[in-house]
C-alpha cells in the first residue's frame, strides 16, 4: 500500500490519498489521521460539545480537534446539530452511517488490549470507561440477571441496563438506577476488570457505592478481559 500524494481537501484540511481501492485504505482516508478515531469514540453515547470532547481527550488541542471535526463533518461522519432550548448550545453528533463505525472501535479495542502493551494506569475518558463495559461484557455470567447500575463520573451521569443477557447504555438516568457507583474512570478498572472484588475498592475510598451494594458488587463480576497473547 503506497502513500501516494498529498492534497488539501475543499474544507482546508490536509488529506491523504493510498490509491487503493481496498476499502480498508478507503477507511483510513476517513479516520487515520492521529485522534480521528478516538473522537468518534467520544461520539459514540451521543451528541458532545466541543469542549466535552476535549475533555475526554485531555493530550488533544483545540486546533487540532477543530481540523479533526471538520474533517469527519466532510466526510459524513459527524454532524453540528444546536440543541433545543434551553441550552441553545452547538453539539457535535455521529451520523447514521458513523454510529455504524462503533462495532469497529469496539473489536479494534477487544484486540488491542490482548497485547502486553496496554497500560491501564494511563488516563481514560468516561466514555471509555462505559464502552468499555459493553465491549468486556460477558453474556453467559449475566443469564438470569437483571439491573441498572448507575455510573456518577464527576459531572456525567451514565446507566448500565442488564437484561435479558445483554446490556444498554444510556446517558442520564440514575435516579432510576438500582445503585449508583461513583468515583472516576480508572478507579473503576480493579473491581470490573481486575481481581479486586468491589468491597475492597470501595473500602480503599476509590469509590462509593449508594443503593443495592450487593447487587452493584454481582454487576462488577459480568466483565472479563480478553486473554493476552503469548
Amino acid at each position: 500500500m503506497k502513500l501516494a500524494k498529498v492534497t488539501d481537501a475543499p474544507d482546508g484540511t490536509i488529506k491523504r490519498w493510498y490509491d487503493d481501492a481496498c476499502g480498508t485504505a478507503l477507511a483510513l482516508e476517513f479516520v487515520g489521521e492521529r485522534w480521528s478515531l478516538l473522537v468518534i469514540r467520544e461520539l459514540l453515547l451521543g451528541p458532545r460539545r466541543f469542549g466535552e470532547i476535549r475533555s475526554g481527550l485531555p493530550g488533544l488541542s483545540a486546533n487540532v480537534l477543530t481540523q479533526r471535526l471538520q474533517g469527519l463533518e466532510a466526510a459524513g461522519v459527524l454532524t453540528r446539530e444546536t440543541l433545543p432550548p434551553p441550552a441553545n448550545v452547538q453539539v457535535y453528533a455521529l451520523t447514521p452511517w458513523g454510529y455504524e463505525a462503533e462495532p469497529i472501535v469496539m473489536a479494534l479495542g477487544r484486540w488491542a488490549l490482548r497485547s502486553p502493551a496496554h497500560d491501564p494506569s494511563l488516563p481514560f475518558s468516561r466514555v471509555a470507561l462505559m464502552l468499555a463495559l459493553r465491549m468486556m461484557f460477558d453474556p453467559a455470567k449475566a443469564e438470569g440477571f437483571a439491573a441498572r447500575i448507575g455510573f456518577s463520573l464527576g459531572n456525567e451521569r451514565y446507566v448500565a441496563a442488564i437484561g435479558d443477557g445483554g446490556l444498554t447504555l444510556a446517558r442520564d438516568g440514575t435516579a432510576q438506577a438500582d445503585a449508583v457507583l461513583a468515583g472516576e474512570p480508572n478507579e473503576f478498572l480493579p473491581a470490573l476488570f481486575g481481581t479486586t472484588p468491589l468491597a475492597a475498592v470501595v473500602a480503599g475510598g476509590r469509590l462509593a457505592v449508594s443503593g443495592d451494594v450487593a447487587l452493584a458488587a454481582h454487576f462488577c463480576t459480568l466483565f472479563a478481559l480478553p486473554a493476552k497473547i503469548a
